[in-house]
């Protein structure tokens, strides 16, 4: 990297930073703070879940996957497509219809606080393994880029993300990540036909890999894993916490449902762009290994850009993988404080609970940090995004998302069915091959983890319907449901959400005016291949940024 590459990266990363905490002042309320104001436009919501979901593994670990087994990463990813047509068709708008402002109030209200607490703590501490496990893949960007050392990296991004994270909520969360959706499919989309340029054109992709390289499964990744992960990504992707709050800050069921089809599409297309890169990369070292895998992407990119475009793609990526971090902070901080404290001291002032929740992002975040330094003794980030997924994801998010169409289902039947699951799934990753000898395979895995919940939840329904006992406490939550909707409909609307939802455009606009600036700069100092195309991307995130500019203005006109 060169002197111009880290000043692009170093503006840029001020660009990020300011947006963020340019919402320091628009979060005022837990519903502004934690929902974004209750009325965000569906298109934000759907590219900051698509962000927050994409950026967790793609330059890393997908990454990896795509050096190392080629079209097998796309395959795997076309499985997130899936899920995504799933959750905008039946779960997105069911948790948008319940009107709760996190799912921990949904679990509260229909399953009753001894199951939301047992819940809330419990995922605080997987969202801090996976947290851990996503900040860990921005520092090894920064580290294969700039040769500092990792533990220096995590800590030095560990304090940035807490920092706009505590300060802008999810509002800033929402626009960094757009901001990062933008840049980092404008570069893409230079880096792409460069890698293709310097490898000698696209029959060579083909011709100097190896001859399963565009299978779309292989042994460890089988047809078994690709059926297994689209039912995990599916509960993953519509019952995450963090997640849930993209369909509950929007201002419909309708809006919820256009959320994950946007966010489906997306899946659809990108990974045929985005695996190329590291899949190119084969071709011009064929002999990374290990670990050394994770790093095939950025060298990718290092081996082509030009100046300056190098340090914006690092930033690029640094935080867009940071997505999936800040994400879960927010989320963290909003059970904490909502659930847990409130539940506690119901009587807290709000400015009180403010200052309890951005408090929470620090804690949780500095505790991210340490989870992080662990990422390489544990086998790395393949491993842990994986395995901890298989045995956790489906017997944590899977019976809260049955409890919003069930009505059979109690606190008790949901708490155990969840419990069961989850030992379940640990005996057959830990206990079953110390005991014989004998371990599960990725596929078989993944495909336990996601059908063993579902299993135990199905059963539960059958029998309860038998007998036709519908659950006290779903009586109770459609009574609260109900008086919730019909305070809702009659509420006069919320003037500071409308402003902080017109402020959020504006701030928008201009940041992506900054960024179109910055690549049409940087196309000037460009050699002649990367000359025309990096004008025309800059051209176009100038227009856009223009389009909602106008479109702030009217929104704001309107309210």
């Amino acid at each position: 990297m060169g002197i111009l590459d880290y000043i692009v990266m170093f503006v840029f990363t001020g660009i990020i930073i300011a947006a963020g905490l340019s919402f320091g002042k628009t979060g005022n309320s837990m519903k502004s703070y934690f929902a974004a104001g209750g009325a965000v436009p569906w298109q934000i919501s759907s590219l900051s879940l698509f962000m927050s979901f994409f950026s967790a593994g793609t330059f890393v670990v997908w990454g990896s996957i795509a050096y190392q087994y080629g079209f097998v990463s796309i395959a795997i990813q076309l499985t997130m497509c899936l899920g995504g047509f799933f959750v905008g068709m039946f779960i997105a708008p069911a948790w948008q219809k319940s009107r709760a402002l996190t799912a921990a109030e949904f679990v509260s209200r229909r399953l009753g606080l001894t199951v939301q607490k047992f819940y809330s703590y419990l995922i605080l501490l997987i969202s801090l393994m996976y947290t851990g496990a996503f900040l860990y893949p921005v520092a090894k960007i920064i580290n294969v880029s700039t040769g500092f050392p990792i533990e220096a990296c995590i800590l030095v991004l560990g304090i940035l993300i807490i920092i706009y994270t505590a300060v802008g909520g999810l509002w800033g969360v929402m626009i960094t990540d757009v901001i990062q959706f933008i840049v980092l499919t404008g570069a893409v989309l230079i880096v792409v036909p460069l890698a293709f340029d310097k490898i000698g054109g696209v029959e060579e992709l083909f011709t100097h890999t190896p001859p399963d390289f565009f299978m779309p499964v292989n042994e460890e990744y089988s047809w078994l894993f690709l059926l297994a992960f689209g039912i995990y990504n599916g509960i993953f992707i519509g019952g995450n916490w963090a997640y849930v709050q993209r369909y509950t800050s929007v201002d419909s069921p309708k809006s919820a449902r256009k959320v994950g089809y946007l966010f489906a599409i997306l899946y659809l297309i990108s990974p045929f762009v985005w695996m190329l890169p590291p899949m190119i990369y084969r071709v011009v070292n064929p002999d990374l290994s290990g670990l050394e895998n994770e790093g095939a992407y950025l060298m990718m990119c290092k081996a082509v850009l030009p100046r300056g475009l190098v340090g914006l793609m690092l930033g690029g990526m640094v935080f867009a993988t940071a997505s999936s971090v800040n994400t879960t902070l927010n989320l963290a901080a909003a059970v904490f404080t909502n659930d847990l404290y409130k539940s506690v001291r119901p009587d807290t002032q709000p400015k009180h609970l403010m200052l309890i929740a951005k408090l929470a992002v620090i804690v949780f975040g500095i505790m991210t940090i340490g989870v992080a330094l662990l990422v390489p003794s544990a086998g790395g980030i393949v491993e842990i995004v994986l395995s901890v997924g298989a045995v956790t994801g489906c017997s944590l998010y899977g019976p809260p998302i049955w409890a919003l169409f069930s009505r059979y289902h109690t606190g008790k039947s949901i708490l155990w069915c969840t419990l069961l699951g989850l030992s379940l799934n640990l005996y057959l990753k830990f206990l079953h091959p110390l005991l014989t000898g004998i371990s599960l395979n990725r596929a078989e895995e993944m495909l336990a983890g996601s059908l063993i919940p579902i299993l135990f939840l199905s059963g539960y329904e059958i029998w309860a319907r038998s007998w036709g006992k519908v659950s006290e406490e779903y009586r109770l939550y459609k009574k609260i449901k109900d008086t919730v909707s019909h305070g809702e409909k009659t509420k006069p609307a919320d003037e500071s959400s409308k402003a902080q939802n017109s402020f959020g455009l504006k701030i928008l606009a201009r940041t992506m005016a900054i960024t179109s600036m910055i690549f049409i700069g940087l196309a000037l100092t460009a050699d002649q291949k990367a000359l025309w195309t990096t004008l025309c991307v800059g051209t176009v995130i100038g227009f856009m940024s223009w389009f909602i500019h106008r479109k702030s203005g009217r929104y704001s006109r309107n309210q």
